[in-house]
């Protein structure tokens, strides 16, 4: 069976309260058995310009269980947190 991966790039507007979305969102990455892989906000371009200010990649089990842990009540929480301190994009893909 193939794992997931989610792969997120992070711009952060007010760090403090970010605290509080990383804490919720911890929650559900532990519940849902994702492991970091990537947490980090030094990151270089080394084709094009995609240098984002912060990423973090995750692994999953399963591509369902990625798919569970963005849609749980958990992750939700986490989400609501997040809004309007921080800008995300999520992708979601399946590798070794």
């Amino acid at each position: 069976m193939l794992c997931a991966y989610i792969i997120a790039t992070i711009k952060v507007h007010d760090a403090e309260k970010y605290e509080e979305y990383k804490r919720l969102a911890n929650i559900a990455i532990k519940l849902h058995r994702a492991e970091f892989l990537v947490r980090g906000s030094k990151a270089q371009a080394l084709e094009g310009n995609w240098a984002p200010a912060r990423m973090v990649l995750l692994k999953f089990p399963s591509l369902e269980a990625a798919h569970a842990f963005n849609d749980s009540p958990e992750y939700a929480l986490a989400r609501q947190a997040r809004r309007g301190i921080a800008e995300m994009e999520m992708t979601v893909v399946e590798g070794l």
